[in-house]
């Protein structure tokens, strides 16, 4: 079984439930994916990192983030696998509101990220792509370079299209048909 095998399996297994839903782009669904059950899960964190290390490594990146919460855990495992894999990209996690004391940041981590700095946006699902655009936005107003956008999974709501008539390169890892078991 290929990593991505197992990692459908795990997705499959704690991320999915048949039910109905608002999701926060506002739309309804009869079915829910909440990829934090797959990128807190240590073996789907692991695979998580992994597979999507894989898809940004030969891109010269010195970061790695997107909004809090749904990014962190993958930000993070992607960190740990670039470190690993001797190619090191910090993690960074972009706030959805500023934070109203202290330094008033929008973004937190990203050790040694300054403006010019090359990045790719993680997301666990994507829909319209609304919070990942916010994500590119906060990215962008600090100075860093957005590569490329990466999603664990694509609900095919959308998100791609929007992402990609902005100019920004989109890959995920499943699509919401390779989840249900039609792709």
């Amino acid at each position: 079984m290929t990593l991505k095998e197992e990692l459908l399996q795990i997705v499959r297994k704690q991320s999915y439930e048949k039910r109905k839903v608002v999701l926060s782009s506002g739309k309804d669904s009869d079915f829910y994916i909440d990829g934090k059950m797959t990128t807190t899960n240590p073996k789907g964190a692991f695979l998580v990192g992994k597979l999507m290390f894989e898809k940004i490594k030969n891109l010269g990146l010195d970061g790695v983030g997107g909004i809090t919460m749904g990014a962190d855990p993958i930000a993070t495992a992607i960190a740990i696998v670039s470190h690993i894999e001797g190619r090191p990209a910090t993690a960074f996690f972009v706030r959805k509101e500023q934070k109203k004391h202290g330094k008033q940041l929008w973004i937190e981590g990203g050790w040694g990220l300054k403006e010019g700095s090359k990045v790719a946006i993680v997301e666990d699902v994507v829909t319209t792509g609304g919070s990942t655009l916010k994500a590119i936005e906060k990215a962008e107003e600090a100075g860093f370079v957005v590569a490329k956008v990466l999603s664990l999974v694509d609900r095919e709501e959308g998100g791609r299209e929007n992402l990609e008539k902005k100019g920004y390169r989109f890959e995920s890892i499943f699509t919401k048909r390779d989840i249900l078991g039609e792709g």
